[in-house]
Parts: structure tokens; sequence; C-alpha cells
């Protein structure tokens, strides 16, 4: 890990001491997978300050609706939609979400189960700083609508 990576990781586990001060936001997620590819999808409303996971690969990225301001360690940008962007290895940002948002992933893949994905394609990280039950309480709100589209049929 690079010093920019600790830096940065020392500043949006900061980020997310606040963040959980909160209220839970609910940012469901899309799931998708064709041959050889898992697209994932997250809807983040308008008002929400979140942090992303890790990122182990590079990998395309889409925002197809709204606009956010997002630090990933080295620069703030703004984002509005239509973008298209590569995250690279290592990344990890800090976002407010300006107006509401959707953000596609796309990872070539042969996996289907999003956990056995997850840890191809994301690095674990625990914030040792946050409260752990007030973190699971965020995921169970945060994960509770998502949406599975594994066959064909299912995309139309």
């Amino acid at each position: 890990m690079t010093k920019i990576q600790t830096k940065t990781n020392e500043i949006l586990d900061n980020a997310e001491i606040i963040i959980a001060t909160g209220e839970p936001v609910e940012m469901p997620l899309k799931h998708t997978f064709t041959d050889g590819m898992y697209i994932r999808e997250i809807f983040m409303p308008a008002g929400t300050l979140l942090t992303s996971r890790i990122h182990k690969t590079n990998h395309p990225f889409v925002v197809t609706r709204g606009k956010c301001i997002v630090y990933d360690g080295d620069q703030v940008i703004t984002i509005t939609a239509p973008y298209t962007g590569i995250t690279q290895p290592g990344t990890r940002r800090l976002l407010y979400i300006e107006e509401d948002t959707n953000w596609i992933t796309y990872h070539a893949t042969k996996l289907t189960d999003v956990n056995e994905i997850e840890n191809e394609i994301l690095e674990q990280r625990n914030n040792d700083k946050l409260d752990r039950d007030l973190y699971d309480k965020f995921h169970k709100i945060n994960t509770q609508n998502n949406t599975y589209i594994k066959n064909k049929e299912e995309l139309k």
C-alpha cells in the first residue's frame, strides 16, 4: 500500500465515523450477471455522504444519472452524468451526492455469487474506529432491497 493510499484510508476512516452518526441511507444495489461479466449498479440519493470499498482491479464505471463530488485520495472532482471512467486498483472514494445518482461498475468474472465476487474484486478492510453493531445496521438497511438478475429472461 502506498503512502497516499494509507493517508486516504485514514481520512476516509475518519469520515466514516461522521457518516455513521447519521441515519442509515438505503442505497439499493442491482446485481446483473452475463457471460463472463458482473454488473453492479448502485442508486445513491441526493444529500448522501458515503465512502466506497477499496477496489483490487481496474474496471470501467458509468454514472448514468446524477451529480456527485468525489474525493479519491488524490483530487476532488465533480462528476455529472453521463460520465464514464476507469477505477484503478487501490481506489477508495469519499462521495457527496448532490443529485440522485446511479453509478454502474463492470467486472470481468466467471463467478455468479456476489460474496465470492466481492472477495475477488474488493479488499477486505475493517474500520476499527466504527461501532461494529452500528456498521452492521447500516449495511443491512443499505442492502435490504438488492436485486439479482442472473438470466437472459430477467434482463428483458
